[in-house]
């Protein structure tokens, strides 16, 4: 399969003048960046979904929609649902509505999450967290096939015979709008989206890229096993590019510091350190941060390792707009025709 590229946001907040931008201007501003990705020639742009004063994107689906407009070839989602908060059928409405805005360019990335706001302020239980995931990603399977459902669950209200609109541009051709499911390293969690015959994108967010290796085979090997053809396997991971090592360590490592120190006093963590950065953006690390050729470099070596079909870069984190779409033109200009180069691809 040929290597693709992409762009992850989660709308975080940026501080202006010693104050948060307002929520209004990030999605804005995400707007823009978006647009800036489809003309950077990336194949897509992802936009997270979360309920906290710290980024700005809670309803993603319309932020995409939006750029459905005012984009032209670059497929658009969500990076990730939270499916377990998320009604499944309200989540393929959405999809299939964006798919017919976009003529086609919807797909969906759905997981987990890695924050619960979600699930008090929808009326869920944390204790349900692993069967609501569960249930949800059955019901979704059956949804995508655009066929009459019928089915029943323990967390939500049975279907039956129940068809869903509008239809996407992937049933008209005999297929099935694109899902992936994302994935944090789990064995079971890699079956599960094997099972369902869904693409699976590794969130690797920390540590080392190399660590992940082995769920790419067991995903493959898992596919084959429940009888689908082909899948794709992805990776997500953050960073930023700017014109040297120098200048992207300069203008990403206070705001990572930020944003890690707040996660982390949330979860009892230690106080981040700079070593702890350096860590991060070192040869192996899971941040992909510094000059065109270091990045590109970096990737090379990730692709190789993973065996993965799909690098998407979560380029934001806390950073200003200019520098978000600074990195988003490098990223697609200098470092996608670097790799393409060394890989041939």
């Amino acid at each position: 399969m040929p290597l693709e590229f992409g762009v992850h946001t989660f709308a975080a907040v940026p501080e202006q003048d010693g104050a948060p931008v307002p929520h209004s201007q990030v999605l804005r501003d995400v707007v823009a960046e978006g647009v800036a990705a489809d003309r950077a020639g990336l194949a897509f742009f992802g936009v997270g979904e979360h309920h906290r004063a710290d980024f700005a994107a809670s309803a993603p689906e319309i932020v995409l929609g939006g750029l459905a407009t005012a984009t032209e070839r670059i497929r658009l989602g969500t990076a990730v649902t939270v499916l377990s908060s998320n009604d499944p059928v309200r989540v393929f409405e959405q999809f299939s509505t964006l798919d017919g805005i976009s003529s086609g360019r919807a797909e969906m990335i759905v997981g987990r999450g890695s924050f619960v706001e979600s699930f008090p302020l929808f009326g869920y239980r944390l204790e349900d967290y692993e069967a609501l995931f569960d249930e949800r990603l059955e019901l979704l399977a059956e949804l995508v096939r655009e066929e009459p459902v019928t089915w029943s669950g323990r967390l939500r209200s049975p279907l039956t015979g129940q068809r869903v609109h509008p239809r996407s541009h992937a049933a008209e051709r005999g297929e099935r709008i694109p899902v992936w499911v994302g994935v944090g390293g789990t064995p079971d969690s890699v079956i599960r989206t094997a099972r369902h015959g869904f693409d699976m994108m590794l969130a690797i967010i920390g540590g080392s890229p190399a660590q992940f290796a082995p769920f790419s085979g067991l995903y493959r090997r898992a596919m084959e096993q429940f009888g689908h053809q082909g899948g794709r396997v992805g990776m997500h991971s953050p960073g930023l590019v700017a014109e040297t090592d120098e200048e992207a360590k300069r203008i990403l490592m206070p705001q990572w510091m930020v944003y890690r120190n707040r996660i982390g006093r949330e979860r009892g963590w230690g106080d981040a350190t700079e070593r702890e950065f350096e860590a991060s953006a070192a040869e192996h690390g899971a941040n992909f941060v510094g000059s065109p050729e270091t990045v590109a470099q970096k990737i090379v070596w990730a692709v190789e390792t993973l065996g993965v079909e799909r690098f998407d870069l979560k380029y934001d984190s806390g950073t200003s707009h200019e520098d978000n779409l600074r990195s988003i033109e490098l990223f697609g200009s200098e470092v996608v025709p670097r790799v393409r180069a060394l890989l041939d691809r």
